[in-house]
């Protein structure tokens, strides 16, 4: 250490350019010390290895996605493939039968007719006044069912004494039929829109209640007990346990009163009705224009249809953890 220490000393004290080369041994001697970088040189290449692996993996995982998108298309082109054949042979047989005269053509006209003239009542704007009429009245009817009959069938189905309160009024309600109801709500309620919503309203809640009911006192007991078990609360336990357990049952009768919505409110618009699909269908027969007749029964199944499709698209949003 002290030749070492002395040896730079003594060349900058001088001055002579020999001391840089007589300080060069020693420089030499330790030079591979911070030069032994080689052993690190192979961990070099690990590194792009490591990082290339994740990068080319990486465009394999969308593969089995579209895979799988590939496959739902299938099954849904498949779907409708089996479905379709029935449909077709209706429309075959609705057109033949008549022309064949195995029907009246006057009472049972082929479909290319009735068709004809629901393409004439769409061009025209009848069909649309009296769809928009309609539609608006049978929402407005079951949005009112689904937001009152749903809080009141969880509150019957989960607290006994609601139940044992209302149980006998609402066993005498639920065997009174909606159309004989409809003339008391003529009476009380008037010819006008008020009269139609209400009928429509209390059609659709019994579905409603009854099966929000059901599914609430259905729900599994082992699930109601491990969630006890766990410590959790009368309120948290129903609003993760019971609630989600009976959304299945709730939307059936969803989806009954969806089609109960356009039923019944065909009644309520041959009575004193200025403008709906019933209206259109009552005064097509009342006037002979039997192909019009049948465009609005049409009309009225394909919107029943389409509310049934949507709430099914609603059904299946609230209940995505449900496995298939």
């Amino acid at each position: 250490m002290t030749d070492i220490l002395a040896a730079p000393a003594t060349g900058s004290a001088g001055g002579d350019a020999p001391a840089p080369a007589s300080a060069s041994p020693a420089t030499q001697t330790q030079i591979p010390v911070p030069v032994s970088v080689p052993p690190v040189a192979p961990e070099s290449p690990k590194t792009p290895e490591i990082l290339e692996t994740p990068e080319t993996s990486r465009p394999a995982r969308p593969a089995p996605l579209a895979g799988l998108a590939r496959l739902g298309r299938r099954v849904r082109l498949g779907r409708l493939a089996r479905r379709a054949p029935a449909v077709v042979l209706l429309a075959a047989t609705w057109e033949v039968l008549p022309r064949t005269g195995a029907v009246d053509p006057v009472f049972v006209p082929p479909l290319s007719e009735v068709l004809r003239a629901w393409y004439d009542l769409l061009l025209g704007g009848q069909l649309l006044e009296h769809f928009q009429a309609s539609l608006i009245r049978s929402l407005a009817g079951f949005g009112l069912a689904v937001v009152l009959a749903v809080p009141l069938g969880l509150a019957i189905g989960w607290y006994r004494p609601v139940a044992e309160f209302l149980s006998p009024v609402l066993e005498i309600f639920r065997n009174t039929s909606a159309v004989a109801l409809l003339p008391v709500f003529v009476l009380i309620l008037g010819l006008g829109e008020p009269s139609k919503i209400v009928f429509v309203f209390y059609a659709c809640s019994w579905p409603v209640l009854l099966n929000t009911v059901s599914g609430v006192r259905t729900v599994e007991p082992l699930l109601v007990k491990s969630a006890r078990s766990l410590g959790l609360g009368p309120l948290s336990l129903f609003r993760k346990v019971i609630l989600p357990a009976a959304v299945p049952t709730i939307f059936t009768g969803i989806r009954l009163a969806g089609a109960a919505s356009i039923l019944v409110l065909l009644f309520a618009e041959m009575v004193g009705a200025k403008a709906g699909l019933g209206y259109l269908v009552q005064d097509a027969q009342f006037s002979f224009r039997i192909p019009d007749m049948y465009a609005g029964i049409i009309t009225i199944s394909a919107l029943g249809l389409l509310f049934n499709l949507l709430l099914l698209a609603v059904e299946r949003r609230f209940s995505t953890w449900r496995t298939t």
